[in-house]
């Protein structure tokens, strides 16, 4: 038997807190802390492109829960270390990091956005962290 439920498909599409990162001319990401039925958070983080042949957006998401949100940004953050660290070390960073988004470069600080919109998530539904090293929670999944 289908049905519609109204009352829960607005309550998914309701944003608790939202971020947008402008990432070059035909890329955006959003980051949006939403609710579940019973009162819980989660993460949506939704990957945005313009489509080349039509004016149409391809877009991927992402559902992020908060029993996973320590492991994710671990996770995030060793991975992000290493291509800064053994991969591309003379490579300035910092160049593009910015307290605001611009919409003529690519590459806006997108380490720092998912760090601010993951803190404010685990925030928003705290979670007991590990006192285990970042690779020990990575291998626990």
């Amino acid at each position: 038997m289908a049905y519609e439920n109204t009352n829960q498909q607005e309550r998914n599409n309701d944003s608790i807190f939202s971020k947008r990162l402008k990432a070059g001319k035909r890329r955006t990401y959003f980051f949006d802390v939403k609710t579940t039925r019973g009162n819980d958070y989660f993460l949506t983080i939704t990957e945005s492109k313009k489509r080349f042949n039509d004016n149409g957006y391809d877009r991927h998401k992402v559902f992020l829960y908060k029993e996973d949100f320590n492991k994710f940004l671990n996770a995030l953050t060793e991975t992000i270390n290493y291509v800064k660290t053994e991969l591309m070390p003379d490579f300035d960073f910092d160049a593009y990091n910015h307290d605001y988004v611009r919409d003529d470069e690519d590459g806006e600080g997108a380490e720092a956005a998912v760090e601010s919109v993951v803190e404010a998530a685990v925030v928003a539904a705290p979670v007991a962290a590990s006192a285990s090293s970042h690779t020990e929670d990575v291998d626990k999944w």
